[in-house]
């Protein structure tokens, strides 16, 4: 809000002269903004002292303007890998919104965030699980309410690193997957997680929605507002482990012919499938 609101305070502020002035402008806005809400018990005295003694550590480190940094290492012909925040549906402009994060989680952050241009964007490396998850509120065509969704919960260990918070867990969802690559500009596809169907009898996926009364496999403008059913392709599991795997031929058939299914659907090649936690459970193609 502060950034959008043109009073933010950047790194660089750290360094110039009015810093404290800039400082005390944004701390007096919060302030009054906490007048008109109901009591807040926050030792502001303390914290504010701990936090300006993290300014000064700060300090200690080299500052650099990150766009010139970043485009002196491309013209030496150096790689950049850049990782992406978050999944692509909850992009602040192309995103399930109001359900979406406050930043471009797309490959336009790449631009936006490093300062580099579109044109220097080389492979799109899109990563998705075998399945579907979605953390907290927002719309999930694909989820699932019965003993799959806990299984796939519970197999896929879908409970957040630091809250324990369960995950919502569902099929794949195709129509969604075929969007986000869109947007991204994929070039290819990391699936992960592969291993937690290891044992389902039949696996799905919603390959299409059917949106008042017609097959569609685009996104509606809210899938919210919209009654969406998934249209499902029901698919016989492998019901075998994938730890002898060690390249994407040795997939068992019918694991094979599940990714081979959602390679075909999506129309992005799947380079590697992951089967395992272990660094070395990596099926590259």
């Amino acid at each position: 809000m502060d950034k959008t609101g043109r009073n933010g305070l950047r790194i660089g502020d750290l360094i110039s002269g009015d810093f404290q002035k800039k400082y005390n402008t944004l701390k007096e806005k919060h302030l009054g903004i906490l007048e008109g809400l109901p009591g807040v018990d926050f030792p502001i005295d303390e914290e504010e002292k701990a936090w300006m003694l993290a300014i000064e550590q700060l300090k200690n480190y080299p500052f650099v303007d990150g766009e010139y940094f970043i485009q002196d290492h491309i013209r030496k012909g150096k790689k950049v890998l850049a990782e992406g925040a978050q999944g692509s549906m909850l992009d602040i402009d192309y995103g399930t919104y109001p359900f979406v994060t406050s930043s471009n989680t797309t490959t336009a952050g790449v631009c936006t965030g490093l300062g580099i241009a579109p044109r220097q964007i080389g492979e799109v490396i899109g990563i998705s699980k075998a399945y579907c998850t979605r953390v907290g509120g927002g719309p999930f065509p694909t989820e699932l309410f019965d003993e799959d969704g806990v299984r796939l919960q519970e197999k896929g260990h879908e409970f957040g690193a630091t809250t324990g918070r369960p995950r919502r867990c569902g099929w794949i969802d195709i129509p969604q997957l075929k969007y986000a690559n869109m947007l991204n500009g994929t070039t290819q596809i990391v699936l992960t997680k592969l291993d937690v169907l290891n044992d389902f009898p039949t696996v799905k996926a919603g390959s299409s929605y059917l949106l008042n009364g017609l097959s569609t496999d685009q996104l509606p403008f809210s899938i919210e507002d919209n009654d969406i059913q998934p249209e499902w392709t029901e698919m016989e599991g492998w019901n075998t482990d994938l730890e002898s795997c060690k390249k994407r031929d040795d997939l068992p058939e019918k694991a094979a012919a599940f990714v081979d299914f959602l390679e075909e659907k999506i129309g992005v090649p799947i380079k590697y499938i992951s089967t395992g936690p272990e660094r070395d459970a990596l099926l590259v193609d």
